[in-house]
């Protein structure tokens, strides 16, 4: 069935209902028909078992010869070896099918967090390669660094931007429904963002990953009740809370920086030390939200959320860490290019005083708890030195953006119910 293609003027839904039905019926009727001649005629049924076994060994050697990518075997492999030895033959089944279903939701968080250190990242270190002060690769090692320490050391201080996200919508108490939801979402995010990234927009992962997963959990059995009102008003009230507080923050930085004079060579220290606060709170901000997200997949595993207390193993904060760490060293120059160059043109001293507005504005947020998007603060903190200063702004690719930030709600909201639905059939 799966390498089976449709006969020219046929139609592909109904020659595979048709193909997947007598599949079925042959497998019910020959189950039924060797269940009753075996009782009536006594047969000796031994090594049928290995039969069977074999017929599988030789179909499983088929598929890897013919598959692209033996990943998904391998898990396979791996998870049922591991569920044989944790609960013998006899229990095996139902474990190992459901570490292979939290294998695949793992790598696509993982998946998530790469394309975020990818795309949003850049923005931490936009103006201080844009202005000059560091070279591209010297400033992606550095958000590197500080972003793994911005996800280790944040989130044990203060996880309740991970809490958040991961109470931000119900899924139902179908494990297998919401798992498949859930991977729909961030199937939805990778999409959203790629495209994004093509266009060298900077859109926000953060939003994108709570639209996604509330549109894909309004795709399960009970729509709107699925979504959480407390968790969601956070999220809106970060959303105002960043746009307006970095466009005032770094609109009176740049004043206070125009006042104190400071030299030429304090300005670009300055603006290292900005570039490598801002991917610090970046890494405290978008790890804790994919951690939220990782931490609701294997919760969905295990069936259900569990009531207690929030907490979040040291080796996952790592884990998140790295993966987004591997991503912010891939580079985004396209992102780079928008925020820091073609949005609003910057000296090294505005540069430094949008990094501090902007690191200003990320921390009370954290520390608030309210989740919120580092692009959003970032580029309103942009904003408000170009306004504080008078240059030039390009109101084109201004527009854009918030054009950009305006559809990440809606559009990748649809997308993610779309494929919960699809996915579901």
């Amino acid at each position: 069935l799966s390498s089976a293609r449709a006969p020219a003027g046929v139609e592909e839904h109904d020659y595979y209902f048709a193909v997947a039905m007598l599949d079925h019926s042959y497998w019910i009727l020959g189950s039924v028909l060797g269940s009753v001649l075996g009782a009536a005629l006594g047969l000796d049924t031994t090594g049928v078992d290995f039969a069977m076994t074999a017929l599988f060994l030789v179909i499983a050697v088929g598929q890897w010869k013919k598959a692209g990518s033996h990943l998904p075997a391998l898990l396979g492999g791996a998870a049922t070896l591991l569920s044989l030895m944790l609960v013998g033959a006899e229990e095996m089944l139902l474990p190992a099918l459901g570490m292979i279903v939290l294998a695949l939701t793992a790598l696509l968080v993982l998946a998530v967090v790469l394309v975020n250190g990818w795309t949003d990242a850049p923005n931490a270190i936009a103006t201080a390669v844009a202005t000059g002060v560091l070279p591209f690769r010297r400033a992606a090692v550095l958000a590197a660094v500080c972003n793994l320490l911005g996800v280790a050391g944040m989130t044990a201080y203060n996880a309740t931007v991970a809490e958040t996200l991961y109470t931000i919508a119900d899924f139902g108490g179908d494990g297998r429904a919401a798992l498949s939801a859930l991977c729909a979402a961030l199937c939805a995010i990778v999409a959203w963002a790629a495209l994004a990234w093509r266009f060298g927009i900077p859109t926000s992962e953060s939003h994108a990953l709570v639209a996604g997963v509330t549109g894909a959990a309004l795709a399960m059995p009970g729509g709107w009740a699925n979504v959480q009102g407390a968790a969601w008003g956070r999220v809106l009230l970060g959303l105002g809370l960043s746009v307006t507080l970095g466009y005032w923050a770094g609109g009176f930085c740049h004043r206070l920086l125009v006042r104190l004079r400071p030299g030429a060579g304090l300005l670009r220290r300055g603006q290292v030390a900005g570039a490598a606060a801002m991917a610090f709170l970046h890494g405290a901000q978008d790890g804790q939200k994919f951690l939220g997200v990782f931490l609701l997949g294997c919760a969905l595993t295990d069936g259900g959320r569990a009531e207690g207390v929030f907490s979040i193993p040291g080796w996952l904060m790592l884990l998140c860490a790295g993966v987004m760490a591997l991503g912010t060293g891939i580079g985004g120059r396209r992102i780079i290019n928008t925020v820091g160059r073609d949005m609003v043109s910057l000296s090294p001293g505005e540069g430094f005083a949008a990094d501090l507005g902007g690191a200003v504005c990320l921390l009370f947020c954290t520390l608030a708890g309210l989740p919120v998007s580092t692009t959003h603060a970032k580029t309103a903190a942009i904003l408000g030195v170009g306004a504080a200063s008078g240059g030039p702004v390009n109101r084109g690719v201004a527009g854009g953006i918030a054009l950009t930030w305006l559809l990440t709600f809606p559009g990748c909201g649809a997308l993610g119910f779309l494929l919960a639905r699809l996915f579901h059939l």
